[in-house]
Formats: C-alpha cells, structure tokens, sequence
C-alpha cells in the first residue's frame, strides 16, 4: 500500500485529500473560522441541569449550548471541578496532580443534580461538532492524543489499543507505561505504540504534559467561555492519526503550511522528513496529480466503480441508503450466484471508500444483490470488515440480511463531507448537468463495454466541446482509449447534440447505443 497526502491552502481555508494507491481516500476541509474542533478544549459556565434528561447544557460560546450527559461526566468529575476552582483561582500552581487529593468517584447511576450546578466552572472537551441544527456534544472525561499515547488526566489506568494482537506486546507496553507515567494521569496505547522503545514513548508523553501544563496555565483569570487547549490543524491531526511506514509524500502548496508539517513529521518520524514537499508550480496541486477529477466522479447520487458496477446513494436526516447496481456489463461468470458475489465485493470496497470519503455517520443501509449461497453471504461479511478496518471513526457492521441488505453504524463527529457535483447549465438554460469530467468516464466506461462485445470499429458522435476534449492535447484521452484497447475510435462533432448527449455507431453506420 502507497499514502500520499495532499495539502491544499487558500486565504479561507485548507483541504486535505488523502490518496491510497492513488485513489481518493479521504477528504477534509479546515475552514478558518472554525471554532469548534473534535478534541478542543474549553473552559465554561453550566447554563442549567435539566433532571429530566440527566444532562446539563453548558455555554462553549455556540448559538446552541452545548449538550453535557451525565455518563460523559466521567467517575472523576468531582476531582476536575475542585481542580479547575483552585487552579482558576490561584490557590494551586502545581499541575502536576502528583500530591493532589482525589474526591471520590461519582456514582455510575446517578442523576445530574448531584454532579452539577448552575453557573459552575467546567471543563469540557468537543466530542462532536455542530451538525445541522445541534449544539456541539462534550464530555468532562478529558484526553489529549498524542503519536503513540492518549493523555487521561484524573485516572490511572493503562489501557491498550484491542488492534495489537500479540499478548507478549501488550505485556511490554503495560508493563512500560506503568513505569514512566505520571501518577494521577491514565494512558491509553496507540495501535501505532506497537514495537516502539521506551525513548520514544517517553518523548510524546512529556510533550503531552507540557500540553496539559499549557493548558492549565490559561485557566486563571480566563474568560468564559473560552478555548483553553487547540487540538492539532486537521493537517497534523490526520499525520498524527495515520502516518505509518506505507507514506510516500506529503504534497504542500502553502510554504508556511510546509515549514509546519515538516517540523511535525520531524518531531514523530525524523527518518521520513525529506518526503513532505513543497508543491510549487503554475498548475493548481489537485489539477496536477487528478484529484479534483476524483472529486467530481466520487461525491453525487451515482458513484460508478470497476467493471460497470455503480452505487446510488441516498440521503435522509435519519439515515443513509446505498443501492448496488451491476449496471450493464459483460458477464464472464458461469451463474446468476458467481455474478453477484463478484459484483457485491467490488461494490462493498466502494462502499468503505466512500463512508470514509463522504465521512458518513448514523445508519447506513446497503442493499446488496441478493445471493441465496449462505457462505457467499459470509464471505462479503468478511470482505467488508476487512476494507473498514482502517476506517477510524468507530463502526458496527451486522451479517447480511436473507435480503441481502447489510446495516453499518458509523460515528459521525463531523458534518459530513459534501461537495457539488453538478454544475449550472451553460447557455442560460434553466437548470443543472452533470459536470463534463462525468461525462466523459461514462464514455469511456461505455466504450469498454462495447469494445468487450467485439465491436471492430466505432464511430463516436458527441457535442463539438466534448469531441475536442477528447481529441486535443498528447496523450489525448483518444490515444490513450488506442493505447489500452488496441482500436481506434473516430470522433465525430455534432452541432446539433446538447452538451452531455453522445450515441455510438458501428461500422455499418447503425446506432449502438
């Protein structure tokens, strides 16, 4: 596997495309005036307890108060609360919370009245992001995430990723972390701490403490509502997630965007610093490498995938909706059954690609073609769970239905990803088209099919704007259709067409399609 990230700024924002073996990932966006990161911590005012609900609304500084349960308290809230008063007053300058006295842990069944009262001062971490009409969702049970540890200030547990496997690693890093963390403070162990030395531990552990002693240091005398620790630029935050070994470049047209990224790498994989780069050309970065051809045919209702297969996807408040068609294809397998575990796999790796991608959240229902074999069913089970293992957010993936239809449950932070697609149609007509790049991968995906059908030599008739695009430029997309199939396509202008209409005839002159 080959990572590449793509770093992409203007004066408002910066994108992130996340590139495996070439094919989009993932994709973020950072805009400038975002106030309200996952991670983020501030320093607030309960607003008021509602009993009812067993949580508390508190003011972050959003047009909606933030929506604090009472289960995301954490057992030591009550230490938190005394801590953020001494500290906030002044009367406590060591933060180490080595020889501070811990209260007792709240109840686990208790009700928001006794943890909590109106108008006190709280910290609060952003767990998820504003999303439509809701507040942000918080929680009071801190953590700061670092390379290879997270930081649980008010615990002491040692706790390890589920994902390294091995007994005898999980012994070492426990028995490690044990040693060397600070009383007072839990860790948890990154899947990525596997195989690490103890110096490389301990160096992302103190940086963490020097985060939280930061941190503690805003807390006198600060305003309310107000942040008191950043979580990292999405940039770094996504290195810092999932950087490995398999990352090739790190592309960055920004030169202080550059100079920041390359001094985070520096600090985490020193070894791996020569390959961020910094992008400078005349040609726009996602241009360059195709990206934003990527993003035009991978977001929208109809997403088209290899050998003809394409997913419809549907939106609701509730919850999302993905069809699976095996579209019209050339079918070189033996049965109906063979058919649709082929095109179920191919359609389940899509799928995993574009929860990531779309960063989908909720309930996600895909129908599947139906297949009556039972082990066929466990094998697209199985296929599925693999491609999402990389997945970050926090997923459930239940065996398929006798229907065929497999329900996913996948955290959702964020907004979801959404970008536009289609585009105003040219010459002031009323309405929208899909965008010419579309168009012109469905040519090409139809002209396989036809080409799979021994078709011998096709005429394409498409719109003159269209045919030039295809026809201009070396390689144009002309030659490289000859280079791959060995048969030259004539292209033949029509002033008469719209934009998006094409048809094909053989040599006959008889239309095909």
């Amino acid at each position: 596997m080959n990572y590449e990230l793509f770093i992409r700024s203007s004066s408002q924002e910066v994108d992130f495309a996340l590139l495996k073996d070439g094919k989009l990932l993932e994709l973020h966006k950072e805009e400038e005036d975002n106030k309200f990161s996952v991670g983020d911590v501030f320093i607030a005012k309960i607003r008021k307890t509602v009993p009812g609900l067993n949580a508390a609304f508190v003011n972050v500084g959003y047009e909606k108060d933030a929506f604090l349960h009472y289960h995301d308290l954490g057992p030591k809230v009550t230490s938190l609360l005394k801590f953020v008063k001494r500290v906030s007053t002044g009367k406590l300058k060591d933060y180490s919370l080595k020889n501070f006295p811990f209260e007792k842990e709240i109840d686990k069944n208790g009700g928001i009245n006794n943890a909590l009262k109106s108008n006190q001062s709280i910290l609060v971490q952003i767990v998820k992001e504003p999303i439509s009409t809701k507040g942000p969702r918080i929680s009071s049970e801190l953590s700061i995430a670092g390379r290879y540890i997270v930081l649980v200030p008010f615990s002491d547990r040692v706790s390890i990723s589920q994902k390294i496997e091995s007994k005898d690693e999980k012994e070492r890093l426990k028995r490690l972390l044990t040693s060397i963390k600070p009383k007072g403070f839990g860790v948890i162990i990154r899947t990525v701490a596997e195989g690490k030395k103890v110096a490389e531990l301990d160096r992302d552990l103190q940086n963490l403490m020097d985060r939280w002693t930061a941190m503690c240091k805003k807390l006198r005398g600060a305003h309310h509502p107000s942040k008191v620790l950043s979580e990292l630029n999405r940039g770094a935050s996504i290195i810092r997630d999932v950087f490995n070994d398999d990352f090739s470049a790190i592309h960055i047209d920004d030169e202080t965007l550059y100079l920041q990224i390359k001094d985070y790498v520096q600090k985490i994989a020193p070894d791996k610093e020569n390959i961020v780069k910094l992008y400078d050309s005349k040609v726009p970065m996602y241009e360059k490498f195709g990206i934003e051809r990527q993003i035009k045919t991978s977001f929208g209702k109809t997403v088209s995938s290899s050998k003809g297969t394409y997913l419809v996807i549907e939106h609701t408040e509730a919850m999302h909706v993905i069809d699976v068609n095996s579209g019209n294809r050339s079918n070189k397998s033996k049965n109906q059954e063979d058919t649709a575990l082929e095109v179920n796999l191919i359609a389940a790796s899509e799928v995993a690609r574009q929860l990531r991608l779309r960063d989908m959240g909720g309930i996600i229902v895909v129908d599947f073609i139906d297949m009556g074999n039972a082990g066929n069913r466990k094998k697209l089970y199985n296929h599925l769970r693999d491609e999402m293992k990389t997945d970050r957010a926090k997923h459930k993936i239940l065996p398929p239905s006798k229907f065929g239809l497999i329900q996913i449950t996948r955290q959702r932070v964020r907004p979801e990803m959404n970008i536009k697609t289609r585009e105003e149609a040219p010459g002031g007509e009323n309405g929208e088209i899909e965008a010419p790049i579309v168009v012109v991968n469905k040519i090409t995906e139809d002209l396989k099919k036809l080409f799979n059908k021994n078709y011998k030599k096709i005429t394409l008739n498409t719109h003159p704007f269209i045919a030039a695009f295809l026809i201009k430029g070396f390689p144009s997309v002309r030659t490289k259709w000859f280079m791959e199939h060995k048969k030259w396509v004539k292209i033949q202008p029509r002033d008469a067409y719209t934009y998006l209409e094409y048809h094909f005839y053989d040599k006959n002159g008889e239309m095909i399609k």
